[in-house]
């Protein structure tokens, strides 16, 4: 399997380089050149395996021979053991929702489905072909901490978390700030996550920084983060349905980045039965103005009780945009141009008719989002995150009662926005307890690419 860039100016690339190169070196992103597909008969296997043996079926085509089997059996079951539920993404009803619970990872949030594979794939890939890594990534929340567990203490990796300073949870901070080792390195800045993934991008598009300081991604930029993900779409529908391949089921997903619904798009596009995606946002709504209107059209970001989708630049929706397209790389790379110069870009009648089809949007409200969460726990007791509530709002919203609904963090890291809609804290998990009061380390610097540059090259320096 082969990977290009969704802006036409990298040479086709393995799964190996794509995974070390994260974001193009063209500053487009990396996708494979086709989309596996699988027939009716393997589809009804894939519903009777476990996590992890379904995981290395999904994730496997699109490595192809790049890395042995049995090494891609290894790392993934090495991943996947450090979650705490045996079904690790199990699917739970709750008073007639379903949940698709994804927290039960090391720092309780979806991320760590990917980024426990990928600091394991970053470990492999460098012990076996050489050289040194420094990851470069920007968090709205829960990616930072994932991260950070991935690659904490691994060899030969050096990371750098980016997160808006003061405006993430105090326990999504502490998660990050609070480990210690040698090769994680915390930076607040002063501004959104937005500036913050700006000064990740803009250090990737300086070609001889990023080669001289081997950089590496993490953020959803990374294919493989997506390759991880669309595993979780098969499995719920494997748990939902059984073995019957008839069986459509549609997913609620609540994204500000574009990588966790776009994830779900590539599984219907290899043959899962999907009704519906529904796209579900906060007040940072750019993505499901897009689906409404055709113009993808940056604007303020308003700090919310679901902060992880407080964003206005959505880095996974130019994936989409290239197949939208039909794989026009000209035209994408056009369209990206002209975001950049004036922060907006819309498509054609057309192609806005088949985005529509693509995905069902809504965006839910502060109030939308308290009362969702107050009522699911009035109803049945189960505790919902901001996140999640969201999603579940979203698929009400629009009459899905069936959907899987996607539950992206545990309840317990969002406790001021439940206590707010419960009149409650949450209980707190094992991982979580006494976090608040641990040490914790972190700079702060201006939201500015130079400052966070010279930052990462002292640290460097004195590292080595």
């Amino acid at each position: 399997m082969q990977y290009l860039s969704t802006r036409g100016g990298v040479s086709p690339v393995s799964f190996s380089q794509a995974v070390m190169m994260g974001l193009a070196t063209d500053g487009g992103l990396l996708l494979p050149e086709r989309i596996p597909t699988v027939d009716a008969a393997t589809l009804s296997g894939w519903a009777k395996l476990s996590f992890p043996q379904l995981a290395v079926e999904v994730i496997g085509r699109f490595v192809g021979d790049d890395i042995p089997r049995a090494d891609l059996t290894r790392l993934v079951e090495r991943s996947y053991a450090t979650f705490t539920h045996p079904d690790v993404t199990p699917v739970v009803t709750v008073d007639g929702l379903r949940i698709l619970e994804l927290f039960h990872g090391p720092t309780l949030a979806f991320k760590d489905v990917a980024l426990q594979l990928l600091g394991n794939l970053f470990e492999y890939l460098l012990e076996r072909d050489g050289g040194r890594l420094n990851i470069l990534g920007a968090t709205s929340g829960d990616t930072g901490s994932a991260a950070i567990y991935g690659v904490r203490g691994k060899h030969n990796i050096h990371i750098f978390i980016l997160h808006p300073h003061g405006r993430v949870s105090p326990v999504q901070e502490k998660q990050m700030t609070t480990v210690l080792d040698a090769n994680v390195h915390n930076v607040a800045v002063d501004g959104t996550f937005d500036d913050a993934q700006a000064i990740v991008k803009q250090l990737f598009g300086d070609l001889a920084f990023k080669q001289a300081y081997s950089l590496g991604a993490v953020n959803s930029i990374n294919w493989a983060r997506i390759a991880a993900q669309i595993v979780y779409y098969f499995h719920a529908w494997g748990r939902v349905s059984g073995s019957d391949v008839g069986r459509k089921v549609s997913f609620s997903v609540p994204t500000g980045n574009f990588g966790d619904i776009f994830a779900g798009y590539v599984a219907r596009e290899m043959g899962l039965p999907v009704e519906r995606l529904i796209l579900a946002t906060n007040r940072n709504d750019i993505l499901a103005r897009f689906i409404s209107s055709g113009a993808y059209e940056s604007g303020a970001v308003y700090p919310t009780l679901s902060p992880a989708m407080d964003i206005q630049v959505s880095s996974n929706f130019e994936r989409y945009l290239y197949y939208l397209l039909d794989r026009d790389a000209g035209a994408v790379k056009a369209l990206m141009d002209a975001f950049g110069r004036t922060g907006r870009l819309a498509v054609s009648p057309e192609k806005h008719r088949k985005a529509r089809e693509d995905f069902a949007s809504v965006a839910v409200s502060e109030e939308q989002t308290l009362a969702t969460i107050r009522r699911v726990h009035e109803q049945s007791g189960y505790i919902l995150d901001p996140h999640t509530a969201v999603g579940v709002a979203a698929a009400q919203t629009l009459g899905v009662p069936d959907a899987i609904c996607l539950a992206t963090a545990h309840p317990a890291k969002f406790s001021e926005a439940v206590t707010q809609a419960i009149g409650r804290s949450v209980p707190l998990p094992p991982a979580l307890e006494g976090l608040l009061e641990r040490e914790s380390r972190m700079a702060v610097l201006p939201a500015q690419a130079q400052a966070v540059r010279r930052h990462m090259m002292d640290t460097l320096a004195g590292a080595a």
